[in-house]
């Protein structure tokens, strides 16, 4: 996982000095975690229908608990979709295989989906938007991935953290886990880390010392090294009250969407009103964030400003955004003018627009539901246009 990265640094050590230290927290959750289990779920479901149907309309919320999951929500489309089947499925790959955790991939499930509105549905076949919201897309230069600092390396944590159980480098291990990293900055300049934490569940017979040693050298350690931190041992804290052995639904249930601050920017910047997972792409909640994340990144990293955050709003019916706007906090090279100009030459914020102008019609989404929405090459909103 290897980024050559170094943070920014200050020109001299004494305006370094002089600068004032704040700081800043971001979570992030595990694959396994219950409310990503559902986003998985519902992401799986939506994939599923665009497969077979580009066009198909999903909202697909899913539940889970000790020893059940239901499936409910509405599809419009004409895709042949076994929901058990999708479910049982992810919840395997995800690891709950272990009877002792009263949530695995053989649990009852529930499907309680039904159609679309009829009324809503007429103005999505319009191309329409579906809904009506806010939403806020962000960007800065904090990272390669033009993201804030604090929640990439909270979704980096937790993203490793999950490899060494699923690559069975550490064979105690269990499904579910966070994160947290709080981030000293100095006039505004990441500069260190001062605290991590990780909840992790774990076989009883392995005792917490040593599964605090394995995952700070083979978790910790690495994921700092590659944003150019470290930090000491004492400065990291595993499972607070000192035991986790019963993870998953079971011990907290989960819900689609419930996330939605660690899908974005870890608190860093504002989000929309509306979750992403298990809507199809005619849902603005969704592709309306996604447009406005391209839009921001593209500024930042065709150096129009350091840092970025775009608005759009839309009503129910609407086929273009109410409002389109840019926050770059003092940080802009050109004028308000040049940047929006350069926002409407990129993207077409309709409807129709964003979606055939980020080709959002594919089965992409089920990747989305651990580690992040933003922040991550392989989706189509992250691509950068040297304009």
């Amino acid at each position: 996982m290897s980024r050559s990265y170094r943070p920014m640094r200050f020109e001299n050590n004494q305006a370094k000095m002089k600068a004032k230290s704040t700081y800043f927290t971001s979570e992030s959750v595990a694959s396994g975690h219950p409310d990503k289990i559902a986003d998985r779920i519902s992401d799986a479901i939506l994939d599923e229908v665009l497969k077979q149907d580009k066009f198909g309309k999903t909202a697909v919320e899913t539940f889970v608990t000790k020893n059940k999951i239901i499936l409910g929500g509405e599809v419009n489309s004409r895709a042949k979709i076994d929901y058990e089947k999708v479910a049982r499925k992810e919840i395997k790959k995800l690891g709950y295989t272990i009877p002792e955790l009263d949530f695995t991939y053989k649990s009852p499930v529930d499907v309680l989906i039904h159609t679309q509105s009829a009324e809503i549905a007429h103005g999505v076949h319009n191309k329409e938007a579906g809904d009506q919201g806010m939403m806020f897309g962000y960007a800065c230069n904090e990272t390669p991935e033009k993201m804030p600092l604090p929640i990439t390396i909270a979704n980096a944590l937790v993203k490793r953290l999950d490899e060494v159980r699923e690559k069975k480098e550490l064979l105690y291990l269990r499904p579910d886990g966070k994160s947290q990293v709080t981030v000293q900055y100095k006039g505004g300049i990441p500069v260190g880390i001062t605290k991590v934490i990780l909840a992790a569940p774990h076989e009883k017979k392995v005792g917490l010392e040593r599964v605090k040693k394995d995952l700070f050298d083979k978790v910790v350690v690495p994921v700092l090294k590659d944003y150019g931190f470290e930090i000491k041992e004492k400065d990291f804290i595993l499972n607070g009250t000192s035991v986790w052995h019963y993870s998953g639904p079971a011990a907290d249930t989960g819900l689609t969407g419930r996330k939605i601050v660690v899908d974005t920017y870890g608190g860093y910047a504002r989000v929309g009103g509306g979750a992403f997972s298990g809507k199809d792409p005619s849902k603005v909640d969704r592709s309306g964030a996604y447009a406005s994340r391209f839009l921001a990144k593209n500024i930042v990293a065709n150096d129009l400003a350091d840092k970025a955050e775009v608005y759009l709003a839309y009503h129910i019916g609407a086929k273009k955004p109410l409002m389109q706007e840019v926050e770059t906090f003092g940080t802009e090279k050109v004028s308000h003018k040049a940047i929006i100009d350069f926002m409407n030459k990129i993207l077409d914020t309709s409807v129709v627009g964003i979606i055939e102008g980020l080709c959002l019609r594919r089965p992409i989404y089920k990747e989305t539901s651990s580690y992040g929405h933003f922040g991550r090459t392989e989706f189509p909103w992250e691509k950068v246009l040297k304009v």
